[in-house]
């Protein structure tokens, strides 16, 4: 019997719609308004991995693998497994570095592209 654990090079949540449809727990979702430097809360089902030491996507999931373009360049604070019902989850905290309101290219691979030389 192995340990499932899922390495996520970015942060998916879903359109804060979910909501307010009563579909998802806020924490699940992209607030309506990003705020550069504000911390939030996420929370994820299953066992999952972040690269906290540097800056990577937010970006918004519709479940799938149906994923956006990044809306947002964040760096992970924290992320704390437990479980809830038998039920593994990931919870934690994430800073807004910057927010993304255009088409372009904001990250090269899973790197910001003022990285990149």
């Amino acid at each position: 019997m192995g340990i499932n654990i899922e390495f996520n090079p970015d942060l998916a949540l879903r359109n804060i719609s979910e909501y307010k449809n009563g579909n998802r727990k806020i924490e699940e979702c992209i607030p309506e308004i990003l705020e550069v430097w504000k911390t939030y809360s996420f929370l994820k089902r299953d066992q999952r991995n972040f690269w906290i030491l540097w800056e990577i996507p937010l970006i918004e999931t519709k479940g799938w693998w149906i994923l956006s373009r990044p809306k947002a360049c964040i760096v992970i604070l924290e992320a704390t497994h437990f479980v809830n019902n038998d039920i593994i989850f990931t919870k934690g905290l994430y800073k807004v570095i910057e927010v993304f309101n255009d088409d372009k290219i904001h990250f090269e691979c899973f790197d910001p592209v003022w990285t990149r030389k």
